[in-house]
């Protein structure tokens, strides 16, 4: 398996990384002094991408043994990273929507909620600019280099940004109750923190269960595996890509690959091409892991010759 990425692959990724870190300290440093549940909610499920991301991101397994090991991960389907630590790191982000569920209910029955202040409003604001930004940066690069991942991108940020956006509706809503003297919607910031909440608790759940039973597989679509086809066609040999499956397992593509090539020539020559596809894949896109090849003889079909009839007859063909 190809089991190394590019630097500056390694290099975009830790900028998500390190950017969701610094969102949920501002967001949570503005929304502790604030009084901002909504906003806290908000930070702290920043945090739990940013703690994602490093469950991905980080080397947990020696290079040791790192080929068998490759082959038993593809085989059991998991995405080979360390389940202790992933483990450990969803643990806490449970912990931590629990810990928001129940400050957020425990502020709705008490009542007696003030005004939350506008910086709390320009700091989630920000944020959602600032984020969005990185994850359009993050999603076109890995897009333009064919890496499968940025669909689990879009896929992350789309809850990321119903969390801020329903903090963004939640402080709104408080900061209007308080200027017309409407106590009712002062009750929208911890509501909307209720709500990040539940969010914070389902990203939890999808660590843990990801690392318990692996990540599932997810076929791209045809679009995405137009750049495999022309690769493996431009080896010298094949005639036709007959069948091509991408799988996206966790952050690599595996590859099911079906390849015809001239009837007349050998068993050997045969496995020397497909050897050639699988090696230029594997090299041309970091992000693809297992490619299986299988090869099958050419058939022009009706009207013309078939392959059972080359072999009986020695009048050359266009396939030579």
């Amino acid at each position: 398996m190809n089991d190394k990425q590019s630097p500056q692959s390694e290099t975009v990724a830790w900028n998500g990384i390190v950017s969701d870190t610094v969102l949920a300290l501002a967001k949570g440093s503005v929304g502790y002094f604030t009084g901002s549940k909504a906003l806290l909610g908000d930070a702290l499920y920043s945090g739990a991408d940013a703690a994602a991301r490093l469950a991905e991101a980080l080397p947990w397994r020696p290079e040791k043994g790192k080929k068998q090991r490759a082959a038993r991960r593809a085989a059991a389907g998991t995405n080979g990273k360390e389940p202790i630590i992933t483990i450990l790191f969803s643990v806490l982000i449970l912990m931590a929507g629990l810990q928001m569920t129940f400050s957020a209910i425990r502020d709705l029955t008490r009542g007696h909620l003030s005004t939350v202040p506008p910086a709390a409003l320009v700091t989630v604001l920000i944020s959602i600019l600032v984020k969005e930004g990185i994850f359009q940066y993050q999603y076109r690069y890995f897009k333009k280099i064919g890496d499968g991942s940025h669909a689990a991108y879009a896929d992350s940020h789309r809850f990321s940004l119903y969390s801020s956006v329903a903090a963004l509706m939640g402080i709104t809503l408080s900061m209007i109750g308080g200027y017309i003297s409407w106590s009712p919607l002062l009750y929208m910031d911890p509501v909307a923190a209720l709500l990040t909440s539940f969010l914070i608790l389902r990203k939890g759940y999808t660590m843990i269960a990801a690392s318990i039973y692996g990540k599932t597989s997810q076929e791209l679509p045809s679009a995405e595996a137009a750049n495999f086809i022309e690769t493996v066609g431009r080896v010298h040999g094949v005639i036709r890509v007959e069948h091509l499956q991408a799988v996206e397992q966790g952050r690599y593509v595996n590859l099911q690959v079906k390849i015809s090539v001239n009837p007349r020539i050998t068993v050997m020559e045969a496995q020397d091409i497909s050897e050639c596809a699988r090696k230029l894949l594997q090299h041309r896109f970091v992000h693809v892991g297992e490619v299986h090849m299988d090869v099958v003889p050419y058939d022009p079909g009706y009207p013309y010759k078939t392959n059972h009839q080359l072999a009986d007859n020695d009048i050359p063909t266009l396939l030579q």
